[in-house]
């Protein structure tokens, strides 16, 4: 007896797996945007400073504190 629960007669899909059937994922999801299209050259360049960041410490988001942080490590200061 089911209860509520169908198994389909396809295969199973891992969507952790990137490689399926040679897809490319769309894009990794970003706290701020998948795109730096638009954006200043400053804006782009803490953006760009703000992603390594991130990659670097394995981190999706980051804190204030983290982000002032990235902005002091460009020169910038009160």
């Amino acid at each position: 007896m089911s209860q509520g629960l169908e198994v389909s007669s396809g295969t199973f899909v891992d969507r952790r797996n990137y490689d399926v059937a040679g897809q490319v994922p769309a894009g990794e999801r970003r706290q701020f945007a998948n795109s730096h299209d638009g954006l200043s050259p400053d804006a782009r360049e803490l953006a760009l400073a703000i992603d390594g960041y991130k990659l670097q410490h394995r981190r999706r988001f980051i804190t204030f504190e983290e982000m002032l942080s990235v902005v002091k490590s460009l020169g910038y200061h009160k």
